[in-house]
């Protein structure tokens, strides 16, 4: 028997969807419909706008992301970690006839109190791709997640991505500046300066500093920014997370930067497309489902 499912990536800003026949993918579509940008509308106004051509009531639907937060559809409950990979598919949260959210993840410690939703179902593809003992998942949020074969141990989440934005533009930092421009020797200058001193509170305003006085051209701020922080962030996560295998989880650009910082420490990367480690670990839970 053949298993017909959707699968569904709803996050704060957009809306991706997926219909399979078992491996085989039979249509895809995305908006800007995010589930902070449904423009009065109800979530289950806007699903069945998105894929009510695709779909009965018989047809199973899983949704990952911002949908199962307290913002989204409806909560779905975060998992405490560590948890075993299998946990996440098998706790489903129901918001309809045969639709489901997958849960986030929490770590609650006094050294460590940290969430995620959505990475959960890249981590689960990642996993079944690449075993791995450290995921590093960049982003606006990037995830550093421990992990052995069977279960997710500990996690923690610096906000690199969103640090870069807001210093860039809503701060003094990158005010005034003309438009940006890709420049390789920028971000590694900056990922060098990054690397060798992480403590970088005191360095932010140096960058301010520099195009000013004209040391840093002010096209190349965003490169040596994001050198910056990367660095900073590699090095210093790395003192937490210092196991051998590392998978970085991510598209093209950001994982050539990330991969770029660990071999200047020395420590080898292998990659994984983050739209394909969503993929897999969202199916294997629907194609469960659907059978």
């Amino acid at each position: 028997m053949t298993a017909r499912y959707i699968v569904i990536d709803w996050g704060s800003t957009n809306l991706r969807a997926w219909l399979y026949q078992d491996d085989k993918c039979l249509a895809s579509k995305q908006s800007e419909a995010g589930i902070t940008r449904l423009n009065g509308k109800s979530p289950q106004t806007v699903l069945a706008e998105m894929i009510g051509s695709w779909r009965n009531s018989a047809t199973p639907v899983i949704m990952a992301g911002m949908v199962g937060s307290n913002v989204g559809w409806k909560v779905a409950p975060y998992l405490s970690v560590p948890t075993h990979f299998t946990a996440i598919g098998e706790q489903l949260t129901s918001v309809s006839d045969n639709i489901w959210i997958i849960p986030g993840l929490c770590v609650s410690r006094e050294d460590n109190h940290n969430v995620m939703r959505g990475e959960e179902t890249q981590l689960l593809g990642a996993h079944a791709l690449s075993p791995s003992s450290v995921y590093v998942m960049p982003g606006t949020h990037c995830k550093w997640v421990q992990a052995d074969r069977e279960q997710i141990l500990d996690f923690r989440t610096v906000i690199t991505g969103e640090l870069h934005y807001l210093l860039l533009h809503h701060s003094l930092v990158g005010a005034g500046l003309p438009e940006q421009q890709r420049c390789a020797d920028a971000f590694t200058t900056g990922l060098e300066q990054g690397l060798s001193t992480p403590l970088i509170l005191p360095q932010l305003f140096e960058v301010r500093a520099s195009h000013l006085l004209g040391t840093l051209p002010r096209e190349h701020v965003s490169e040596f920014l994001s050198g910056l922080l990367i660095g900073a962030e590699v090095m210093s996560m790395s003192q937490h997370f210092d196991d051998k295998q590392i998978t970085i989880v991510a598209g093209d650009a950001l994982s050539n930067r990330y991969q770029q910082a660990f071999g200047a420490i020395g420590r080898k990367s292998s990659v994984i497309s983050g739209e394909t480690a969503f993929l897999t670990g969202i199916r294997s839970i629907a194609h469960a489902v659907a059978n």
